[in-house]
């Protein structure tokens, strides 16, 4: 297991456990969100993320969280060797982005490239991040088991993890 690539809507523990993996295993730990969002939440040029994402994945070992499909396609999984789907119920981490993103606004915690949460990032219209986790949720249902079950899949070692005592239990097994 030197190449992860662990996938789960917001608040399901992707980078907490990728931070952790990568330092049990001495590799990177790589933020997909962090190298997506630019100042002001800029989406970077198509291209030029799919470039930054390919030099990244051509690196002998890394943990990688998060999704991007859509603009990425399966260039992650194809590259990784071990693929986490943390799919723990919605209502979890509902709360648990719930509780992150309102200790983040009232912090005014930075994330990436100068970017802060907002009350209006977390709760209103379409592109609110609980509306988006929901409607991801629903979409991961169907297209990550389609995935896990595709050929280009067919060499990996594939964890679907459903609740935070599962994440706890596997994470122990791992030596570091």
């Amino acid at each position: 297991m030197r190449r992860v690539w662990i996938i789960g809507i917001s608040g399901s523990g992707k980078t907490t456990l990728a931070a952790e993996l990568a330092r049990r295993l001495g590799v990177p730990h790589i933020e997909l969100d962090a190298m997506h969002h630019g100042p002001d939440w800029a989406e970077p040029d198509l291209e030029r993320f799919r470039a930054d994402v390919a030099a990244v994945i051509a690196r002998e070992g890394w943990v990688i969280d998060g999704g991007y499909q859509r603009k990425l396609g399966t260039m992650v999984p194809e590259a990784a060797d071990t693929l986490i789907w943390l799919d723990l119920p919605l209502h979890v981490s509902m709360l648990r982005t719930t509780r992150r993103s309102l200790g983040r606004v009232l912090r005014r915690s930075e994330l990436w490239n100068g970017n802060r949460e907002t009350l209006g990032d977390l709760f209103w219209g379409r592109e609110s991040l609980l509306g988006w986790s929901v409607t991801q949720h629903r979409i991961y249902d169907r297209s990550l088991p389609e995935l896990f079950a595709s050929p280009e899949c067919a060499d990996k070692r594939i964890l679907r993890l459903r609740s935070a005592k599962s994440v706890r239990a596997w994470l122990a097994t791992v030596p570091g």
